[in-house]
């Protein structure tokens, strides 16, 4: 990827999705955001590595988002058009822009305590439960995913068929903390696609750190990745992550390499 610039990347999955990646220019780890946008409010997934607008226009780029979706959705009279602003998990990276967008009209930031994610979502039965989150004609399904970080959930939203894994599933380390809770969210992330009234189309995380070598990544620190894998996973990968998860006996600093990632027993 371009290491220069200090703009983020957007690219509009569909009229209704937009994916921004955090400019390495700005912090090494790069993080993809999601930006869905439905007839009564809009969801962000993450928001990034860094409180500085300066430094990563977060804010800034919402805001200009969010103008363009309303210039093209004229019938949505809601203003200020609310915006809910949520995470894939509680690490610095995914979360240090909150407050760049706490004193947003209309916003609501969700708290990043695994108590906090519970009650806001409404889950009577964390994490085995997959809640619906309705956007207004557009819902998205929350599906407890802790084993990486206590507090993690994935979103699938129903309209793209994407499952945005965050740091669960994606072509870089998979950090496991808790390995019998990590592989009972890929078990439970295996149900949910293989329900065919919810087909999951590919996954979006949160990084790449995979190079186009298969089983090579980029060490931590990174800043240039002119040769980086591509983001999006095929349903399948989770039957290979869980069969990696095999070969693992729990032991911090395990590793397993596979074409599409590697997990790491990271305690």
């Amino acid at each position: 990827m371009e290491t220069h610039s200090t703009e983020p990347q957007v690219t509009w999955l569909d009229p209704d999705t937009a994916q921004v990646r955090q400019p390495k220019a700005s912090h090494w780890e790069a993080p993809f955001l999601y930006l869905l946008f439905g007839r009564d409010r809009s969801l962000l997934i993450d928001t990034g590595a860094t409180s500085d607008e300066r430094v990563f226009p977060l804010r800034s780029t919402v805001e200009r988002l969010t103008a363009d979706w309303l210039r093209r959705n004229p019938a949505v009279f809601t203003r200020p058009y609310p915006l809910v602003v949520a995470h894939s998990h509680a690490h610095g990276d995914h979360i240090a822009g909150d407050a760049l967008l706490r004193d947003r009209p209309g916003t609501t930031v969700v708290g990043t305590s695994p108590a906090e994610v519970i009650g806001f979502f409404g889950f009577r039965s964390w994490p085995d439960e997959t809640v619906p989150f309705d956007l207004g004609r557009r819902v998205i399904d929350v599906i407890g995913g802790p084993g990486h970080e206590p507090s993690a959930v994935v979103f699938f939203d129903r309209q793209t068929g994407i499952l945005f894994t965050g740091d669960t599933v994606l072509p870089a380390h998979l950090y496991v903390r808790d390995l019998p809770q990590y592989r009972a969210t890929i078990e439970r992330l295996i149900r949910f696609r293989d329900d065919p009234t919810a087909p999951v189309n590919e996954l979006r995380g949160a990084h790449v750190e995979m190079s186009a070598t298969p089983g090579v990544a980029y060490p931590p620190g990174t800043v240039d990745q002119p040769d980086e894998a591509e983001l999006p996973l095929r349903p399948r990968i989770l039957d290979r992550v869980l069969t990696a998860l095999d070969e693992l006996t729990g032991a911090t600093g395990e590793r397993v390499v596979r074409r599409r990632f590697i997990v790491v027993i990271d305690r």
